[in-house]
């Protein structure tokens, strides 16, 4: 039986991945920055376990809990939409901080097990921002195409191991808290300076007008498939509006 660590598990796509692996028979390592009950269902076979990717500390702690595992998905992530002039670097640090760093750090923990056994996946969730041109994410893709550069490389350091390393890249969840938070109007007001203010609406208003969008179920579904791929593909759209973009791409 395989065991799977999940970063960001509280809600959305790492919920539900972990709910998927768990159904398909796997032992599963369900990360919180501040664990709560009631989040996911019982079972000997599911442990919640604290784990905040810029704490170091509980790092290593949540990889002690855990003992041997197979697969590890960096999940856990903060939005950002926003103008870049209206950004303080205090909230660009952040974003780098856990979108970026703290999947390096999640990462290198985890590696010396992989390494030393042979076997392993490390599967880094980014985002469809990194497949287009896309206005108020620029802290925030750009914090996400580190993670993809990082990924291309690490796989390429990995193989003589027989370890793999891929990424997933979700398309536009509006039923998440992580949109939520995004897309919330005091969050997106106060980092929108007045002159950008009609350019900002009408992007934000085509955002949530266009046609396809990806459910939670997608990014779940893509994973599964990312960890069990042996092709040597590297990056897994997730949605079909990732995938559309990827396809022009």
């Amino acid at each position: 039986m395989k065991t799977v660590l999940i970063t960001g598990v509280s809600s959305g796509y790492g919920r539900e991945t972990a709910l998927h692996f768990h159904s398909q028979g796997w032992n599963v390592i369900a990360t919180m920055r501040t664990p709560r009950a009631g989040v996911l269902p019982e079972s000997d076979r599911l442990r919640v376990v604290e784990l905040d990717v810029t704490e170091p500390e509980t790092i290593t702690a949540a990889l002690e809990t855990a003992g041997t595992v197979d697969v590890l998905v960096n999940n856990a992530g903060i939005p950002l939409i926003s103008v870049f002039e209206g950004t303080p670097m205090a909230r660009v640090r952040e974003v780098f901080e856990t979108n970026t760093f703290g999947v390096m750090a999640t990462t290198q923990a985890v590696l010396p097990q992989f390494r030393e056994r042979g076997s392993g996946v490390v599967v880094n969730v980014t985002s469809s921002v990194v497949l287009g041109h896309m206005p108020l994410s620029a802290v925030y893709k750009a914090s996400k195409a580190a993670v993809e550069g990082f990924t291309a490389s690490l796989a390429l350091e990995l193989a003589p191991f027989g370890v793999r390393a891929k990424t997933v890249e979700p398309g536009a969840c509006l039923t998440t808290n992580f949109a939520a938070r995004a897309t919330s109007g005091g969050a997106l007001d106060e980092l929108i300076p007045a002159p950008y203010a009609p350019w900002a609406e009408k992007v934000m208003g085509d955002f949530t007008g266009q046609d396809l969008f990806t459910k939670e179920s997608d990014v779940a579904e893509t994973v599964w498939r990312a960890v069990h791929d042996t092709t040597g593909r590297l990056r897994f759209p997730a949605g079909p509006d990732a995938v559309r973009l990827a396809e022009a791409k």
